[in-house]
């Protein structure tokens, strides 16, 4: 019987109603493969209910015509203690996506930052306990980690990405954890290839109980996943790791974003986590 806890969890969200693949702005899009915008958001749909029938709490922002990566609203700010840091997003195609992350923080109370550096959110940012981890290498830039450091008055950890297929920090490691008691090592897992020499020693250094998934499981994007601290939502295809978290006494749930990882987005790509002062 595990001992793990399901913590409720806050999330921002987008349905995907104008989804498509019209550019290629990282190795898994395509715009000559066809994609079926239907399918997308019916399987939206089905990770939008789910985190409902575990009791979390999901906010909504409008999907802007133009703006197909909207969905992927991870990228879209990094939040902790009522604090919205907003993106700077690196590609022109999706630059106008920020305002309107902005100003949905600004009219939903939280106390917003507009950036100076480039970074496209939780992404690239991953709060593990106390730390931030912050990637960069892609997509966020390594001043961005200075910015964000001055802005939440936490310790950041630069983790540098060196696969083209794991350009954001959260395609290649997973908070599992998400309430940490003090002291205690956050549960993460990771790809240890994604990162360079120097990052996956500094991995093995601060998280020495981690998971570390196969780069099968990885390259069905089975870390961009989403975690209560027992639940964890994953894709279906990440078999290797749905095995691991049942041996570590977490609750591996099964969700399908298939047609949208065309996009190069998955189950934590689509979600991002609004955290209050309370926590």
């Amino acid at each position: 019987m595990s001992d793990r806890i399901a913590h409720h969890r806050r999330y921002l969200m987008c349905r995907p109603e104008h989804f498509t693949v019209s550019y290629s702005i990282n190795p898994w899009m395509e715009p000559a493969n066809p994609t079926d915008t239907a399918k997308a958001v019916a399987q939206w749909e089905k990770l939008y209910e789910t985190y409902l029938a575990l009791g979390h709490e999901v906010e909504l922002i409008d999907p802007l015509p133009g703006f197909p990566d909207m969905v992927y609203t991870a990228n879209g700010g990094f939040v902790i203690d009522g604090i919205a840091y907003g993106p700077e997003f690196r590609y022109v195609e999706r630059q106008g996506e920020s305002p309107a992350f902005i100003d949905w923080f600004r009219a939903n109370g939280f106390d917003t930052r507009v950036p100076e550096e480039v970074n496209e959110g939780e992404g690239d940012f991953l709060l593990a306990g106390d730390v931030i981890l912050a990637g960069t290498g892609f997509r966020s830039t390594g001043d961005s980690h200075a910015e964000v450091g001055r802005i939440f008055g936490r310790e950041v950890v630069s983790l540098t990405l060196i696969d083209p297929r794991f350009y954001h920090l959260d395609t290649a490691l997973a908070i599992l954890d998400p309430v940490v008691e003090p002291g205690a090592e956050p549960g993460i897992a990771y790809l240890p290839h994604a990162f360079d020499e120097a990052s996956q020693a500094e991995l093995q250094r601060r998280f020495p109980n981690a998971i570390q998934v196969s780069d099968e499981d990885g390259a069905v994007f089975g870390l961009n996943s989403a975690s209560d601290g027992l639940n964890v939502i994953i894709s279906p295809r990440a078999k290797g790791f749905e095995a691991q978290l049942r041996e570590r006494g977490y609750n591996p749930v099964l969700v399908d974003l298939s047609e949208l990882l065309l996009g190069g987005g998955g189950i934590k790509c689509c979600t991002l986590e609004l955290r209050g002062a309370r926590e």
